[in-house]
């Protein structure tokens, strides 16, 4: 299998493939691929699922697809293996030491364990200019059938567009770390034989932790430059609503920005427009969107997702709770604070607000 499919990486077409809707057969298991490589650090990760469509009975269902072998090749004849997350199935790590090239081309080739062969067209990686500076701004907006507003921050890149060219945005969530504050004092255990009436048996600690945050994007932010091109510009390319946790005291998260093919922002922006039709990134689709996989066992098979490849880059900002012009919905958690999932004592080794 190996050998077959380092053959078809060979011979595979330099074409394109431009986003588009699709039907599918009810009932079809969809192979979907998510990803991206950049010029940032690696690892770099793709990740590979089946869902089914609408009138299956496994409807909804997402499986990781495990057991592939999966390839990255760029356009100097470099291959990249990736390697299969011991604790995250389905989801294919590229090598720590690797990290794009601007000016190459790269492909992706899948072969699954069942002997099935995909492949991305190429994605060709541009440069990215630097993020000039990064800035909030607090956001409240109504909320449908509630009478709570959504509040959270918005945060405003400044950038310089490279003249002459035309250039593609796309914005992403890093991982986050916050403050979190907690009340031990408030601590009332569970029932039981000893405790029957639950009497409140406060904690001595603790009230502050360090909670780590994996990436939380819950809107695209994609752009391109046709209205400022070879201009500075401020573009909104990120919003992290309030959960009543984040913004209690200090909030640190690194944005970042990339540099993505026409295709690629193509893709992307038919996403978002479907969000915007069913509520949020994470709602079910009205339509099903072809990106750049195909199938090389059967060119009429439906492959969802888009393999993409940019340059990156990033920054840092930190956010005051004073910063803040709304009134915070406060979260108590009447327990220590290191009982919270990825809470932890100690502050990162790189925390300078």
């Amino acid at each position: 299998m190996l050998k077959r499919l380092l053959y078809l990486i060979l011979v595979l077409p330099m074409a394109c493939v431009d986003p588009y809707e699709v039907e599918v057969p009810e009932g079809a298991q969809l192979l979907t691929v998510e990803g991206i490589i950049s010029t940032g650090p690696g690892p770099h990760a793709i990740t590979l699922t089946r869902s089914a469509t609408y009138g299956s009975i496994f409807e909804g269902l997402i499986r990781p697809v495990s057991l592939a072998t999966v390839v990255v090749r760029d356009n100097e004849g470099n291959v990249t293996f990736l390697t299969e997350g011991t604790d995250a199935k389905g989801t294919y790590f590229t090598p720590a030491n690797f990290s794009a090239q601007v000016g190459r081309s790269y492909t992706l080739q899948i072969q699954t364990a069942e002997g099935k062969v995909y492949t991305s067209t190429p994605e060709r990686v541009a440069a990215v200019p630097a993020i000039q500076s990064l800035n909030i701004r607090t956001v409240t907006v109504p909320t449908e059938g509630s009478d709570v507003p959504k509040s959270g921050i918005q945060l405003l890149v400044e950038l310089k567009d490279p003249a002459d060219e035309n250039n593609f945005y796309y914005w992403r969530n890093g991982p986050a770390v916050y403050i979190l504050e907690t009340r031990p004092d408030l601590f009332t255990p569970r029932p039981s034989p000893a405790n029957p009436n639950r009497t409140p048996q406060p904690k001595d600690c603790c009230v502050q932790c360090f909670r780590y945050e994996a990436s939380n994007n819950q809107s695209l932010f994609v752009v391109n430059d046709d209205n400022f091109n070879g201009l500075s510009t401020r573009i909104p390319a990120s919003f992290i609503a309030d959960d009543g946790y984040r913004f209690v005291n200090k909030f640190r998260m690194d944005l970042k920005q990339y540099s993505i093919s026409q295709g690629a922002y193509r893709f992307l922006r038919l996403v978002k427009q479907q969000a915007e039709i069913s509520g949020s990134i994470f709602d079910p689709p009205p339509a099903t969107i072809r990106g750049n996989m195909l199938s090389l066992d059967n060119p009429d098979e439906v492959v969802l997702g888009y393999f993409m490849a940019g340059g990156e880059t990033s920054r840092r900002i930190y956010v005051d709770k004073n910063d803040l012009t709304f009134k915070q919905n406060r979260a108590i958690v009447p327990d220590d604070c290191r009982v919270i999932s990825g809470a932890f004592i100690d502050p990162p080794a790189d925390w300078k607000p």
